[in-house]
């Protein structure tokens, strides 16, 4: 079988691809290679299961499949003698939270995060709520191309399944926690998503002090993404403008993005987000070796004005995985994607988009500037991103005569430009993106190189 595993998990169309059947195999598999015993820390509140047997906690977002996969998956694991606990319509960093929170061997969050409704996913994290690293995926992965994940217990040995009454309690707690910094007199716009923050972000602004606008926060299992949330903007632009807020912000369908609106409707994405957050960091004295950590992706003008104050960047493959990665690696304490994934290892274990949400307005309440004053800080260069198909995508990213034009290219530009040349990770596509000091240039370089890239 093709690899199952993408960036983030397991995604596909719900009931063609991503099947009830592949669900509950996913979770028998999973339970074998991360629930090897009982679990080493029993967690504590109501609902936290049989302490003699591993446990799981499993959480969703509002699409409607997820419905029918969270069947599935509960299935599969107490099938495989694994206690589930139950949290209900969370966002994804609540669930990783319960995982370590509750003391699980296992977390299974129900899914496709920023994807049309049709789609789901299935995010696991081990324990602690730590997203799986390559060995994990590829022992999962072996146990569902063998379809042998041992045979099932019987009578009293099969998992239980209980709801956990308090964890959406559990997890706004976790986030008050992060900051004492009030947000009395700032008035936001929440773009919900239709998605798993409807509840859980409006109620964390609210209960810092916030004046909350929360809009497209009535999901009815169907309208998840549709038209609106971190990758549609226009309407967070038009309320924040039309209700005189401060600032707007948009969160994707399970709630590990946050993108914002400054109060005239300029977007700020997860660079300037970065940019505002390092240096709110670093003055605080909490940016670990005064180093970010982002991907390849990100603009250049952030990279930039991070020299400017003094601070590192390290950079990562495409995946907030692996920003984790690098942040773990190098012990820091701040790093994030352009789409809006932003982690503090001090404080979870993976993006956490209301929690980003707060920092940003934290910082707007203690420097008493708007935030489009704040993002000033990076200038971002024109960006021009070409996909050009091919049918050796490895072949041709790798040939001399690419390599060469990518080069030459480099020297031109010099330290006013920048080339990324990348083989898509699911299609037979090489990504060919240039940024210039102005959108001609940008223009002009990538549709020369994919000129030459086509032409291999």
């Amino acid at each position: 079988m093709g690899r199952l595993f993408g960036t983030d998990g397991v995604r596909g169309l719900a009931n063609v691809e991503l099947t009830a059947e592949l669900a509950l195999r996913v979770a028998r598999a999973s339970a074998a290679v991360l629930a090897t015993g009982p679990s080493s820390s029993a967690g504590t509140g109501p609902g936290t299961g049989n302490l003699s047997r591993p446990k799981a906690v499993v959480g969703r977002d509002p699409r409607a499949s997820s419905e029918m996969i969270e069947a599935a998956v509960v299935a599969g694991l107490a099938s495989a003698g694994v206690d589930v606990l139950l949290v209900g319509v969370l966002p994804t960093p609540a669930v990783a939270f319960l995982t370590g929170d509750l003391g699980a061997d296992l977390g299974v969050m129900i899914s496709a995060s920023h994807n049309p409704m049709p789609d789901n996913g299935i995010k696991i994290f081990a324990a602690g709520g730590r997203k799986l690293d390559d060995d994990a995926e590829d022992r999962i992965e072996d146990l569902l191309a063998t379809a042998d994940t041992g045979r099932g217990p019987t009578g009293a040995g099969i998992g239980r399944v209980r709801t956990v009454p308090d964890a959406e309690n559990r997890y706004l707690l976790h986030l008050a926690s992060a900051s004492s910094v009030r947000l009395d007199g700032l008035t936001v716009v929440v773009d919900c998503a239709n998605g798993a923050a409807s509840g859980t972000g409006p109620a964390a602004y609210r209960a810092a002090g916030a004046t909350v606008i929360a809009i497209n926060d009535r999901p009815d299992g169907i309208d998840i993404n549709d038209g609106c949330g971190s990758t549609h903007l226009e309407g967070l632009q038009k309320a924040v403008v039309s209700n005189g807020a401060d600032l707007g912000l948009a969160h994707d369908g399970d709630a590990d993005r946050c993108l914002a609106v400054d109060a005239s409707g300029s977007v700020i994405d997860g660079d300037s987000i970065m940019a505002i957050l390092a240096l709110a960091m670093r003055d605080s004295g909490d940016l670990a070796g005064d180093t970010l950590v982002t991907t390849v992706m990100s603009n250049l003008g952030l990279h930039l004005a991070m020299k400017d104050a003094g601070i590192a960047v390290v950079t990562t493959a495409v995946g907030d995985r692996y920003v984790l990665e690098g942040l773990r690696a190098g012990g820091y304490s701040l790093g994030g994607e352009q789409s809006g994934h932003i982690v503090f290892p001090a404080f979870g274990t993976t993006g956490d988009g209301i929690h980003t949400g707060l920092a940003l307005m934290a910082r707007v309440a203690q420097t008493r500037r708007p935030l489009a004053e704040l993002a000033s800080v990076m200038t971002a260069l024109p960006q021009v991103l070409v996909n050009v198909r091919v049918d050796d995508k490895a072949a041709v990213a790798a040939s001399s005569l690419v390599l060469d034009a990518v080069e030459a290219v480099e020297r031109r530009l010099g330290d006013h430009g920048r080339v990324l040349l990348r083989p898509s990770g699911t299609e037979q596509l090489v990504r060919v993106m240039v940024e210039a000091p102005d959108t001609e240039t940008a223009q002009t370089t990538a549709d020369e190189l994919a000129a030459i890239v086509a032409a291999v």
